[in-house]
């Protein structure tokens, strides 16, 4: 009886309805809604009008409010950029051999994404990187992938929980099953590990002159996985060149003014599963411009820093991305470090 009774009690204003009542008046929300939201919710007429007055009276809901104004400003500035974005032809410009002053001046510069092709024509890698070389001559090393992604929604923001080290071999030879698996990945992530263990390997990609410093960090971070590896919609915090060496990735990109429309609620990644748009779940996702392409072996992607990418591979495939650039590539120290917004 006594439980029974205890859930009879009015429910009682604690700061998680004040948070939720400041939240709703900052964003617009009128006074009437808001108490007969409360009143719904169990409260009473007199209660709920007693907090909002209190909320709206308050010096800190005042100060919220002048953020809350400069921030609504930057939208704007973003929105219009988005909107004369828009003007531009539709789709990715591909390029070949590309000179390192054109490619500074036209897309490093601007943020503007470019497919580029002859980038690798010297690579060793692109004439003899199969699965079956790769077991062969370094299948012995022991490698760490992202494992049991399956297992988790969130894999992609819970990436540390997902280490796993295996033989490079038996992890070659899953891939090479012809399995279509998005349950282990050998990822950029990865990269410190795997470095250091793959390191002759490496020697077959040697960068790419005019565009990368083979002085500093972030060159040649591998990415293998089987058909079906997915990588979700997020952004990167720096600019980004990735190489495909083996097989083909489907790539969709939208431009870093669209955040305000990809439901990005905790870091770099979208709550959007591109494969599955739920415009129930996500309206704004309608008018999203993306652009989707294939990215073959020799061909190289840039993708630049604030641009939305999802990533599927549509073979086994080998992957190497490059962030140490010649130019200003360190946004990352400059980065918010609260990550839920």
């Amino acid at each position: 009886m006594a439980a029974a009774t205890a859930d009879l009690r009015p429910p009682m204003i604690d700061d998680e309805w004040r948070r939720w009542i400041a939240e709703n008046l900052l964003l617009g929300g009128a006074p009437e809604g808001i108490t007969s939201a409360m009143v719904d919710a169990g409260f009473s007429i007199t209660e709920a009008a007693r907090e909002i007055d209190l909320a709206i009276a308050s010096p800190y809901l005042a100060g919220a409010e002048r953020l809350t104004n400069r921030l609504a400003k930057r939208d704007w500035l973003i929105d219009t950029r988005r909107r004369l974005e828009r003007l531009a032809p539709a789709g990715i410009e591909r390029r070949h051999r590309l000179s390192s002053d054109e490619f500074l001046r036209d897309y490093y510069c601007v943020g503007r994404p470019v497919i580029i092709t002859g980038l690798m024509e010297e690579w060793p890698a692109l004439g003899k990187w199969t699965l079956e070389f790769l077991s062969l001559h370094h299948g012995e090393k022991q490698v760490e992938i992202q494992g049991s992604r399956d297992s988790n929604a969130g894999y992609e923001l819970d990436k540390a929980r997902h280490q796993n080290k295996m033989r490079f071999a038996d992890f070659l030879n899953w891939i090479g099953s012809g399995v279509t698996s998005n349950d282990r990945y050998l990822t950029a992530y990865n990269g410190a590990y795997n470095r250091a263990a793959l390191d002759a390997l490496m020697r077959d990609i040697p960068g790419i002159p005019g565009y990368t410093d083979p002085q500093s960090p972030g060159g040649g971070f591998l990415w293998i996985g089987p058909r079906g590896t997915i990588t979700p919609l997020h952004h990167d915090l720096t600019n980004n060149l990735l190489t495909q060496v083996v097989g083909r990735k489907r790539l969709v990109i939208a431009s870093s003014a669209e955040i305000a429309h990809v439901y990005n609620q905790e870091h770099c990644v979208s709550a959007v599963d591109l494969r599955h748009i739920d415009l129930k779940l996500h309206p704004a996702m309608a008018g999203v411009c993306l652009t989707e392409f294939e990215l073959g072996p020799g061909e190289a992607v840039f993708l630049p820093v604030g641009w939305w990418h999802f990533v599927e591979a549509l073979d086994a495939s080998i992957s190497v991305s490059f962030t140490n650039f010649l130019w200003d590539n360190d946004f990352t120290a400059t980065y918010p470090t609260r990550t839920s917004f």
